[in-house]
């Protein structure tokens, strides 16, 4: 039975941790599961996101078009084959992660935002998205420690 599941949170919330704890656990009751994240899960979708790590003084438009670059090439590629067969797709981060940090983050038009979501999704969406509440203090605590 194919599922989209999507952890979001900030950084250093655990998305990472339990995006890889459902995944094992579903692997263990003998589920077809797929792990992704984003930006990345794409030959594209990688080098993106280590341009990305690299280039902190993006223009915001530039950097939202690499997210939304990133994210069609992930839905294309990997999401709707692997719910074409049949598998549940865990995904580490995905459309709520756009509008946070460059709708909200960056002060970007959100009717843009959710355009170019729409687009770079043919409108797929998730059957359940798991928000990863802790503040920041917290995560930032953890961040370093990575």
């Amino acid at each position: 039975m194919a599922s989209f599941i999507v952890f979001e949170g900030g950084d250093g919330s655990g998305k990472s941790t339990q995006s890889r704890a459902l995944c094992r656990r579903l692997q263990r009751r003998s589920y077809p599961v797929l792990l992704a994240r984003e930006p990345g899960g794409t030959p594209t979708g990688e080098s993106i996101r280590r341009w990305l790590k690299t280039h902190a003084n993006l223009n915001p438009i530039s950097e939202l078009s690499l997210f939304v670059a990133a994210r069609a090439q992930l839905v294309d590629d990997v999401i709707r084959p692997a719910l074409g067969r049949g598998a549940t797709v865990i995904c580490d981060r995905y459309t709520a992660s756009t509008v946070a940090y460059q709708g909200y983050g960056r002060q970007m038009d959100l009717e843009l935002i959710g355009r170019l979501n729409r687009a770079a999704t043919a409108g797929l969406a998730p059957v359940l998205t798991v928000l990863l509440d802790l503040p920041v203090r917290a995560a930032l605590a953890r961040k370093e420690r990575q």
